[in-house]
Protein backbone atom coordinates (compact mmCIF):
# COMPACT_ATOMS: atom_id res chain seq x y z
CA UNK A 1 0.00 0.00 0.00
CA UNK A 2 2.87 2.25 0.66
CA UNK A 3 4.37 1.97 -2.58
CA UNK A 4 0.74 2.69 -4.15
CA UNK A 5 1.01 6.07 -2.69
CA UNK A 6 4.51 6.88 -3.27
CA UNK A 7 3.67 6.01 -6.89
CA UNK A 8 1.06 8.26 -7.22
CA UNK A 9 2.32 10.96 -5.67
CA UNK A 10 6.03 10.48 -7.59
CA UNK A 11 4.10 11.75 -10.67
CA UNK A 12 4.74 15.59 -11.71
CA UNK A 13 0.78 15.94 -11.56
CA UNK A 14 -0.81 14.30 -9.13
CA UNK A 15 -3.55 11.88 -10.26
CA UNK A 16 -6.32 13.14 -8.15
CA UNK A 17 -9.04 10.98 -8.24
CA UNK A 18 -6.50 7.94 -7.64
CA UNK A 19 -5.15 9.56 -4.75
CA UNK A 20 -8.77 9.64 -3.33
CA UNK A 21 -9.13 5.90 -3.68
CA UNK A 22 -6.18 4.96 -1.93
CA UNK A 23 -6.89 7.42 0.96
CA UNK A 24 -10.69 6.10 0.98
CA UNK A 25 -9.26 3.01 2.40
CA UNK A 26 -7.21 4.60 5.01
CA UNK A 27 -3.70 6.09 4.51
CA UNK A 28 -0.61 4.55 6.00
CA UNK A 29 0.87 6.94 8.65
CA UNK A 30 4.64 5.91 7.56
CA UNK A 31 6.64 8.09 6.34
CA UNK A 32 4.16 11.50 6.42
CA UNK A 33 1.58 9.87 4.27
CA UNK A 34 -1.17 11.00 5.71
CA UNK A 35 -0.06 14.57 5.90
CA UNK A 36 0.76 14.96 3.06
CA UNK A 37 -2.43 13.66 1.63
CA UNK A 38 -4.42 15.49 3.80
CA UNK A 39 -2.95 18.72 2.55
CA UNK A 40 -3.56 17.81 -1.30
CA UNK A 41 -6.98 16.17 -0.22
CA UNK A 42 -8.12 20.07 1.76
CA UNK A 43 -6.88 22.06 -0.92
CA UNK A 44 -3.79 23.07 0.57
CA UNK A 45 -1.59 21.68 -1.82
CA UNK A 46 -1.80 21.86 -5.71
CA UNK A 47 -1.97 18.70 -8.15
CA UNK A 48 1.23 20.00 -9.47
CA UNK A 49 3.95 19.16 -7.62
CA UNK A 50 6.45 22.14 -8.84
CA UNK A 51 3.93 24.43 -7.96
CA UNK A 52 4.55 22.93 -3.77
CA UNK A 53 7.83 24.97 -2.77
CA UNK A 54 6.20 28.08 -4.07
CA UNK A 55 3.09 27.88 -2.95
CA UNK A 56 4.48 26.59 0.95
CA UNK A 57 6.81 29.55 1.21
CA UNK A 58 4.15 31.67 0.35
CA UNK A 59 1.32 30.80 3.08
CA UNK A 60 3.80 29.74 5.73
CA UNK A 61 4.96 33.97 5.33
CA UNK A 62 1.53 34.61 5.49
CA UNK A 63 0.53 33.16 8.54
CA UNK A 64 3.82 34.83 9.94
CA UNK A 65 2.17 38.29 8.75
CA UNK A 66 -1.04 37.46 10.47
CA UNK A 67 0.65 36.58 13.87
CA UNK A 68 2.38 40.15 13.71
CA UNK A 69 -0.75 41.95 12.62
CA UNK A 70 -3.48 40.27 15.11
CA UNK A 71 -1.33 38.86 17.83
CA UNK A 72 2.11 40.96 18.33
CA UNK A 73 0.82 44.40 16.53
CA UNK A 74 -2.24 44.67 19.13
CA UNK A 75 0.23 43.51 22.17
CA UNK A 76 2.54 46.34 21.54
CA UNK A 77 0.29 48.68 22.00
CA UNK A 78 -1.15 47.25 25.46
CA UNK A 79 2.61 47.05 26.74
CA UNK A 80 2.97 50.69 25.52
CA UNK A 81 -0.25 51.58 26.96
CA UNK A 82 -0.73 53.43 23.48
CA UNK A 83 2.07 56.04 23.85
CA UNK A 84 4.75 55.21 21.79
CA UNK A 85 2.47 53.33 19.12
CA UNK A 86 2.25 56.24 16.09
CA UNK A 87 -1.31 54.84 14.98
CA UNK A 88 -2.71 55.21 18.75
CA UNK A 89 -4.03 58.81 19.06
CA UNK A 90 -5.26 60.33 21.57
CA UNK A 91 -8.82 59.50 20.33
CA UNK A 92 -8.28 56.17 20.90
CA UNK A 93 -8.11 55.22 24.79
CA UNK A 94 -8.97 52.41 26.67
CA UNK A 95 -12.58 54.76 27.67
CA UNK A 96 -13.13 55.39 24.26
CA UNK A 97 -17.06 54.70 23.41
CA UNK A 98 -16.49 54.70 19.72
CA UNK A 99 -17.19 51.29 19.04
CA UNK A 100 -14.60 51.14 16.06
CA UNK A 101 -12.16 52.14 18.67
CA UNK A 102 -8.99 49.69 18.82
CA UNK A 103 -9.34 49.43 22.24
CA UNK A 104 -12.60 48.44 22.31
CA UNK A 105 -11.85 45.94 19.47
CA UNK A 106 -9.18 44.64 21.58
CA UNK A 107 -11.55 44.46 24.54
CA UNK A 108 -14.15 42.38 22.13
CA UNK A 109 -11.62 39.98 20.81
CA UNK A 110 -10.74 39.30 24.56
CA UNK A 111 -14.52 37.56 25.36
CA UNK A 112 -13.30 35.25 21.59
CA UNK A 113 -10.06 34.55 23.46
CA UNK A 114 -11.21 33.59 27.07
CA UNK A 115 -14.07 31.28 25.26
CA UNK A 116 -11.10 29.65 22.97
CA UNK A 117 -9.01 29.15 25.75
CA UNK A 118 -11.33 27.60 28.00
CA UNK A 119 -12.01 25.44 25.06
CA UNK A 120 -8.35 24.07 23.65
CA UNK A 121 -7.35 23.42 27.51
CA UNK A 122 -9.22 20.38 27.63
CA UNK A 123 -8.65 19.16 24.28
CA UNK A 124 -8.16 15.30 24.58
CA UNK A 125 -7.31 15.23 28.14
CA UNK A 126 -7.35 11.49 27.84
CA UNK A 127 -4.03 12.12 25.85
CA UNK A 128 -0.62 13.95 27.03
CA UNK A 129 -0.19 15.34 23.79
CA UNK A 130 -1.79 18.93 23.97
CA UNK A 131 -0.13 19.10 27.16
CA UNK A 132 2.69 18.64 26.07
CA UNK A 133 5.71 21.43 25.22
CA UNK A 134 5.71 21.63 21.12
CA UNK A 135 9.43 21.26 19.66
CA UNK A 136 8.62 24.19 17.68
CA UNK A 137 8.06 27.12 19.98
CA UNK A 138 6.82 30.06 18.00
CA UNK A 139 9.91 32.32 18.00
CA UNK A 140 8.31 35.25 16.88
CA UNK A 141 6.12 35.41 19.69
CA UNK A 142 8.41 33.98 22.49
CA UNK A 143 11.41 36.14 21.69
CA UNK A 144 12.62 37.16 25.38
CA UNK A 145 13.29 40.91 24.03
CA UNK A 146 9.66 41.49 22.90
CA UNK A 147 7.97 43.50 25.68
CA UNK A 148 3.92 42.79 24.23
CA UNK A 149 1.76 40.70 25.43
CA UNK A 150 1.28 36.70 24.44
CA UNK A 151 -2.47 35.32 24.50
CA UNK A 152 -1.02 33.37 27.22
CA UNK A 153 -0.77 36.94 29.03
CA UNK A 154 -3.88 38.26 27.78
CA UNK A 155 -5.69 35.39 29.08
CA UNK A 156 -4.32 35.84 32.90
CA UNK A 157 -4.64 39.74 32.81
CA UNK A 158 -8.28 39.96 31.50
CA UNK A 159 -10.65 39.66 34.29
CA UNK A 160 -13.85 40.04 31.56
CA UNK A 161 -15.59 37.58 32.26
CA UNK A 162 -16.48 35.88 28.73
CA UNK A 163 -19.59 35.62 27.51
CA UNK A 164 -20.32 31.90 26.17
CA UNK A 165 -20.03 32.48 22.64
CA UNK A 166 -22.13 28.71 22.25
CA UNK A 167 -25.47 29.10 22.82
CA UNK A 168 -27.09 25.58 23.09
CA UNK A 169 -28.74 25.18 19.74
CA UNK A 170 -29.88 21.78 19.65
CA UNK A 171 -32.52 22.12 22.86
CA UNK A 172 -31.33 19.04 24.47
CA UNK A 173 -27.81 18.14 23.94
CA UNK A 174 -24.85 20.54 23.91
CA UNK A 175 -21.98 20.01 21.43
CA UNK A 176 -19.63 19.29 23.98
CA UNK A 177 -22.16 16.75 26.36
CA UNK A 178 -20.22 14.47 28.43
CA UNK A 179 -18.44 11.36 26.37
CA UNK A 180 -16.73 8.58 28.82
CA UNK A 181 -13.84 8.82 26.13
CA UNK A 182 -13.38 12.51 26.72
CA UNK A 183 -13.16 13.28 30.95
CA UNK A 184 -12.94 16.78 31.58
CA UNK A 185 -10.39 17.88 34.64
CA UNK A 186 -12.16 19.62 37.52
CA UNK A 187 -10.49 23.10 36.89
CA UNK A 188 -8.06 24.40 34.87
CA UNK A 189 -5.37 24.85 37.33
CA UNK A 190 -4.80 20.91 36.62
CA UNK A 191 -2.67 22.08 33.87
CA UNK A 192 0.74 23.15 34.75
CA UNK A 193 1.20 26.42 32.33
CA UNK A 194 5.16 25.70 30.69
CA UNK A 195 7.79 28.18 31.64
CA UNK A 196 8.22 30.60 30.14
CA UNK A 197 10.07 30.04 26.49
CA UNK A 198 7.92 27.11 26.18
CA UNK A 199 4.84 26.33 24.62
CA UNK A 200 2.32 23.35 24.86
CA UNK A 201 0.47 22.09 21.74
CA UNK A 202 -2.96 23.44 23.14
CA UNK A 203 -1.53 26.83 22.71
CA UNK A 204 -0.76 26.96 19.56
CA UNK A 205 -3.96 25.52 18.61
CA UNK A 206 -5.74 28.74 20.83
CA UNK A 207 -3.54 30.93 18.09
CA UNK A 208 -4.91 29.04 15.13
CA UNK A 209 -8.09 29.56 16.09
CA UNK A 210 -7.94 33.13 17.56
CA UNK A 211 -6.01 34.29 13.94
CA UNK A 212 -9.37 32.27 12.51
CA UNK A 213 -12.05 34.06 14.17
CA UNK A 214 -9.95 37.73 13.83
CA UNK A 215 -10.05 36.73 10.33
CA UNK A 216 -13.76 35.50 9.97
CA UNK A 217 -16.02 38.28 11.55
CA UNK A 218 -19.01 36.69 10.32
CA UNK A 219 -18.37 33.73 12.06
CA UNK A 220 -15.86 34.19 14.53
CA UNK A 221 -15.21 31.44 16.96
CA UNK A 222 -18.19 29.11 17.71
CA UNK A 223 -17.39 26.16 20.23
CA UNK A 224 -16.83 22.75 18.62
CA UNK A 225 -13.92 24.18 16.17
CA UNK A 226 -11.36 23.42 19.00
CA UNK A 227 -12.49 19.79 18.20
CA UNK A 228 -12.19 20.48 14.20
CA UNK A 229 -8.13 21.86 14.37
CA UNK A 230 -7.45 19.36 16.78
CA UNK A 231 -7.19 16.33 14.65
CA UNK A 232 -5.35 17.88 11.97
CA UNK A 233 -3.15 19.90 14.24
CA UNK A 234 -2.08 16.74 16.01
CA UNK A 235 -1.22 14.86 12.16
CA UNK A 236 0.99 17.82 11.22
CA UNK A 237 2.68 17.76 14.95
CA UNK A 238 3.37 14.43 14.94
CA UNK A 239 4.84 14.75 11.27
CA UNK A 240 8.20 11.93 10.98
CA UNK A 241 9.71 14.69 8.61
CA UNK A 242 10.78 17.20 10.67
CA UNK A 243 10.80 19.60 8.04
CA UNK A 244 7.17 19.66 7.47
CA UNK A 245 6.68 18.92 11.32
CA UNK A 246 8.29 22.87 12.05
CA UNK A 247 5.64 24.25 9.98
CA UNK A 248 2.45 22.55 11.50
CA UNK A 249 0.81 25.85 12.87
CA UNK A 250 0.95 27.73 9.50
CA UNK A 251 -0.11 24.86 7.80
CA UNK A 252 -2.95 23.64 10.44
CA UNK A 253 -4.23 26.95 9.74
CA UNK A 254 -4.84 26.91 6.46
CA UNK A 255 -6.13 23.78 6.12
CA UNK A 256 -8.37 24.31 8.70
CA UNK A 257 -9.67 27.27 6.91
CA UNK A 258 -10.14 25.10 4.30
CA UNK A 259 -11.72 22.92 5.43
CA UNK A 260 -14.56 24.97 7.58
CA UNK A 261 -15.26 27.27 4.78
CA UNK A 262 -17.21 23.57 3.55
CA UNK A 263 -18.56 22.83 6.46
CA UNK A 264 -18.54 26.49 8.20
CA UNK A 265 -22.97 26.31 7.52
CA UNK A 266 -23.01 24.21 10.31
CA UNK A 267 -21.91 26.42 12.69
CA UNK A 268 -23.65 29.51 11.55
CA UNK A 269 -27.37 29.26 13.80
CA UNK A 270 -28.67 31.85 11.28
CA UNK A 271 -28.41 28.66 8.42
CA UNK A 272 -29.78 25.99 10.20
CA UNK A 273 -33.03 25.40 8.64
CA UNK A 274 -31.81 26.56 5.31
CA UNK A 275 -30.28 23.59 2.53
CA UNK A 276 -26.83 23.98 3.41
CA UNK A 277 -27.16 24.47 7.41
CA UNK A 278 -27.35 21.48 9.66
CA UNK A 279 -31.30 21.22 10.16
CA UNK A 280 -31.05 20.28 6.67
CA UNK A 281 -28.12 17.43 6.95
CA UNK A 282 -29.95 16.12 10.21
CA UNK A 283 -32.76 15.14 8.79
CA UNK A 284 -30.88 14.11 5.31
CA UNK A 285 -29.79 11.21 7.66
CA UNK A 286 -33.21 10.39 8.35
CA UNK A 287 -33.90 10.08 5.59
CA UNK A 288 -30.93 7.77 4.03
CA UNK A 289 -32.25 5.71 6.97
CA UNK A 290 -36.00 5.57 5.92
CA UNK A 291 -34.57 4.21 2.45
CA UNK A 292 -31.72 1.71 4.15
CA UNK A 293 -34.02 0.38 7.26
CA UNK A 294 -37.47 1.52 7.39
CA UNK A 295 -38.29 -1.08 10.23
CA UNK A 296 -35.45 1.52 12.59
CA UNK A 297 -36.61 4.72 11.43
CA UNK A 298 -40.22 3.96 12.05
CA UNK A 299 -39.11 2.99 15.76
CA UNK A 300 -36.89 6.41 16.05
CA UNK A 301 -39.96 8.37 14.70
CA UNK A 302 -41.99 6.40 17.34
CA UNK A 303 -40.35 7.14 20.22
CA UNK A 304 -39.88 10.50 18.81
CA UNK A 305 -36.05 10.66 18.75
CA UNK A 306 -34.78 13.32 16.55
CA UNK A 307 -31.82 13.64 14.75
CA UNK A 308 -31.01 16.76 16.31
CA UNK A 309 -30.47 14.72 19.72
CA UNK A 310 -27.23 12.88 18.91
CA UNK A 311 -26.64 13.85 15.02
CA UNK A 312 -26.09 17.41 15.80
CA UNK A 313 -22.95 16.46 17.20
CA UNK A 314 -22.10 13.62 14.92
CA UNK A 315 -22.09 16.01 11.70
CA UNK A 316 -21.15 19.07 13.20
CA UNK A 317 -18.16 17.61 14.54
CA UNK A 318 -17.02 15.40 11.92
CA UNK A 319 -17.90 12.42 14.61
CA UNK A 320 -14.20 13.73 16.07
CA UNK A 321 -16.22 13.30 19.97
CA UNK A 322 -17.64 9.97 19.38
CA UNK A 323 -14.27 8.28 18.93
CA UNK A 324 -10.52 7.92 20.02
CA UNK A 325 -8.41 10.55 18.18
CA UNK A 326 -6.51 7.53 16.08
CA UNK A 327 -9.69 6.52 15.14
CA UNK A 328 -11.24 9.64 14.17
CA UNK A 329 -8.31 10.42 11.94
CA UNK A 330 -8.83 7.05 10.32
CA UNK A 331 -12.55 8.35 9.71
CA UNK A 332 -11.14 11.30 8.37
CA UNK A 333 -8.77 9.78 5.59
CA UNK A 334 -12.72 8.62 4.18
CA UNK A 335 -14.20 11.51 4.73
CA UNK A 336 -11.61 14.06 3.02
CA UNK A 337 -11.24 11.33 0.06
CA UNK A 338 -14.99 11.57 -0.53
CA UNK A 339 -15.05 13.13 -4.01
CA UNK A 340 -18.69 14.30 -3.26
CA UNK A 341 -17.14 15.64 -0.04
CA UNK A 342 -19.47 15.03 3.09
CA UNK A 343 -22.48 12.93 1.70
CA UNK A 344 -20.01 9.72 3.06
CA UNK A 345 -20.48 11.10 6.84
CA UNK A 346 -24.31 10.79 6.42
CA UNK A 347 -23.82 7.40 5.14
CA UNK A 348 -21.54 6.76 7.88
CA UNK A 349 -24.58 8.23 10.43
CA UNK A 350 -26.64 5.60 8.98
CA UNK A 351 -23.64 2.49 9.32
CA UNK A 352 -23.53 3.92 12.74
CA UNK A 353 -27.47 3.48 13.35
CA UNK A 354 -28.04 0.20 11.57
CA UNK A 355 -25.00 -1.87 13.35
CA UNK A 356 -26.66 -1.06 16.94
CA UNK A 357 -30.31 -1.62 15.44
CA UNK A 358 -31.01 -4.78 17.63
CA UNK A 359 -30.15 -2.57 20.70
CA UNK A 360 -32.85 0.12 19.17
CA UNK A 361 -34.83 -1.99 18.07
CA UNK A 362 -35.59 -3.58 21.97
CA UNK A 363 -34.29 -0.41 23.99
CA UNK A 364 -37.19 2.00 25.17
CA UNK A 365 -36.53 5.98 24.85
CA UNK A 366 -33.95 6.56 27.79
CA UNK A 367 -31.83 3.56 26.60
CA UNK A 368 -31.51 4.21 23.15
CA UNK A 369 -30.83 7.76 23.69
CA UNK A 370 -28.02 6.65 26.38
CA UNK A 371 -26.89 4.67 23.65
CA UNK A 372 -27.09 7.45 20.93
CA UNK A 373 -25.26 9.89 22.97
CA UNK A 374 -22.81 7.82 23.96
CA UNK A 375 -21.78 5.28 21.48
CA UNK A 376 -20.93 1.94 22.08
CA UNK A 377 -19.43 0.62 18.94
CA UNK A 378 -15.48 1.91 19.11
CA UNK A 379 -14.35 -0.42 15.59
CA UNK A 380 -14.25 2.57 12.95
CA UNK A 381 -13.02 0.15 10.67
CA UNK A 382 -16.64 -1.92 10.71
CA UNK A 383 -18.23 1.44 10.82
CA UNK A 384 -16.67 2.35 7.70
CA UNK A 385 -17.04 -0.95 6.01
CA UNK A 386 -20.85 -0.72 6.61
CA UNK A 387 -21.22 2.65 4.78
CA UNK A 388 -19.13 2.19 2.42
CA UNK A 389 -21.86 -1.40 2.03
CA UNK A 390 -24.29 1.33 1.85
CA UNK A 391 -22.96 3.47 -0.39
CA UNK A 392 -22.37 0.68 -2.86
CA UNK A 393 -26.67 -0.36 -2.33
CA UNK A 394 -27.39 2.94 -3.37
Amino acid sequence: RIADFQEVLGEPTVALAKLRDLCFSGIPFDGGLRCLCWKILLNYLPLEKALWSSLLKKQRDLYSQFLKEMIIQPGIAKANLGVSREDVTLEDHPLNPNPDSRWNTYFKDNEVLLQIDKDVRRLYPDMAFFQRPTDYPCLLILDPQNEFETLRKRVEQTTLKSQTVARNRSGVTNVRSSSPLKTTPNSLSEYEVLPNGCEAHWEVVERILFIYAKLNPGIAYVQGMNEIVGPLYYTFATDPNSEWKEHAEADTFFCFTNLMAEIRDNFIKSLDDSQCGITYKMEKVYSTLKEKDVELYLKLQEQNIKPQFFAFRWLTLLLSQEFLLPDVIRIWDSLFADDKRFDFLLLVCCAMLTLIRDQLLEGDFTLNMRLLQDYPISDVHLILKKAKELQDSK
